[in-house]
């Protein structure tokens, strides 16, 4: 682990296995941090935070910033390693935003730094019979628990630590249980390569869950920011809640791809069905649910059921598999839960069985249903696996009813004629919309979602502000 900038084992020397989720071997032992070595990871970035310069010193987070990507891109091969390893991602999928965008987005609040408008004026007013002239100050939030899940831990640590390093706040960052050598591997190299003074940016690793909450509910911790499920999105922002924590959180979606009657579906449901089945559907913002008119119903199912039956999945080190293992048994288990309950309610067109396909692993066939209501826990439910779920529609209104029918808000994608569509996306409840193929993941766009999907957003200005604190200074005017 990490801790006020040395590379240390846990406080009373406890560990917990890292598991192959491919071949269910144990590749590591990770250090068990505990209260103990939270408590103390907590107090190093506190001391760096009130007793250091870092909040103030722009020049220095610039350089530090700078010095960590660039040791990340000379580490990139032992990071894809492990993403593979330990995550069971498929190698193919390691590239793009999972490793090289990711470290490269560090960049974008680079800039920030010298482009932000730290401080503003507000025009003088005569206030209580005073001329005061005012300025508007954004500060550092202080010590920031970041918490990252598994699902993709090297590019959701960076989206974290690096808009919180750029703001000026010092960082305690605890990986999911299931992916910790990524991300204790991002804390050697910063320990390592960069400039980052002790306490600064703290990696701990814990399986405890008392342990981990002990992050959100700790005095010494201004800000919280979660990546992970709903579920888990609610306990932690209780337990923020006892000290009036700034929260942040990314958390669950069920996303839906909308189609009109004039939108081709030929050249989309396809390319649709495919990539929920990338990573083994471990994804947020995965379109999970297609919605297509109720006339073209059959032809969507036989369109998504060839595309499926052609998905390559199994071994994650083969570059030719999108697709591998979930991330452990237990998450294997519920998948199924939920095939089960498909083949119940509904009908399951491919897949939904286990897999005799290996003698070892946590992997789950690509699974198509449809016939089921939408309010069916398949239909609303974040399942995190390779299934898709297709339901009929019956009009624009409809459409939106079914799409925005879940307690999740998060993305949507939308196809048909432009004005249509277009106007169809301001309607939706989601925080993201893609019109026609368009893509919207990208660093300079904020990224987060409505009701349950989360709080506040990350990535673009919006990123970086929710590291931020506003202060309003007045002062007498002048002249």
């Amino acid at each position: 682990m990490l801790v006020n900038g040395d590379l240390v084992t846990a406080p009373d020397g406890r560990t917990f296995d890292n598991v192959n989720p491919a071949t269910e071997a144990v590749i590591g032992a990770v250090p068990e941090a505990g209260a103990a070595g939270v408590e103390r990871a907590i107090g190093a970035a506190r001391r760096a935070f009130d007793g250091t310069g870092w909040s103030t010193d722009t020049g220095l987070r610039r350089r530090c910033l700078v010095q960590l990507r660039d040791a990340l891109r000379a580490n990139v091969e032992e990071l894809r390693s492990l993403l593979v390893a330990e995550g069971g991602m498929p190698v193919s999928q390691t590239s793009g935003i999972a490793l090289e965008e990711a470290i490269g987005y560090i960049d974008h609040y680079v800039g920030l730094l010298d482009a932000y408008e730290w401080e503003r004026p507000i025009p003088t007013k005569t206030i209580f019979g005073m001329p005061a002239d005012r300025i508007v100050r954004r500060e550092a939030a202080g010590v920031v628990a970041a918490i990252t899940p598994w699902n993709y831990p090297v590019y959701l640590s960076l989206c974290k630590v690096s808009a919180a390093l750029a703001a000026g706040c010092t960082v305690v960052l605890k990986p999911a249980p299931d992916t910790p050598a990524s991300v204790l591997a991002i804390g050697e190299i910063a320990a390592a390569h960069t400039d980052i003074p002790p306490g600064v940016l703290n990696v701990v690793t814990t399986n405890d869950i008392g342990a981990a909450q002990l992050l959100a509910s700790h005095p010494g911790v201004d800000a919280v920011t979660l990546t992970g499920s709903t579920a888990t999105g609610r306990k932690v922002m209780a337990a923020a809640a006892g000290t009036v924590k700034r929260v942040t959180l990314e958390l669950g979606g069920k996303c839906a791809a909308v189609f009109l009657d004039d939108a081709p579906l030929e050249m989309i449901v396809p390319a649709m069905a495919g990539a929920v089945c990338t990573h083994a559907g471990q994804g947020c913002t995965q379109m999970t649910r297609l919605l297509v008119p109720r006339a073209r119903l059959d032809d969507a199912v036989g369109l998504a059921r060839t595309a499926m039956e052609q998905v390559k999945w199994g071994d994650p080190t083969d570059p030719e598999n999108i697709m591998g293992p979930v991330v452990n048994a237990a998450q294997r288990g519920k998948i199924l839960g939920y095939y089960a309950a498909a083949a119940r309610d509904g009908r399951v067109v491919l897949g939904g069985k286990p897999t005799d396909r290996f003698d070892r692993g946590y992997f789950v066939e690509p699974t198509l249903i449809t016939g089921v209501p939408p309010e069916s826990p398949v239909a609303q439910d974040e399942i995190f696996g390779p299934a898709l779920v297709i339901l009929p529609h019956d009009g624009e209104d409809d459409a939106v009813r079914i799409a925005d029918g879940t307690i999740f808000g998060l993305s949507t994608s939308v196809f048909g004629a432009p004005d249509r569509a277009m106007a169809l996306a301001r309607r939706f409840r989601t925080g993201t919309v893609s019109v026609n193929g368009a893509a919207w993941f990208d660093v300079e766009s904020p990224f987060g979602g409505y009701k349950q999907s989360g709080l506040g957003r990350e990535w673009g200005t919006a990123g970086l502000e929710d590291f931020l604190e506003v202060k309003t200074i007045a002062f007498p005017a002048s002249g």
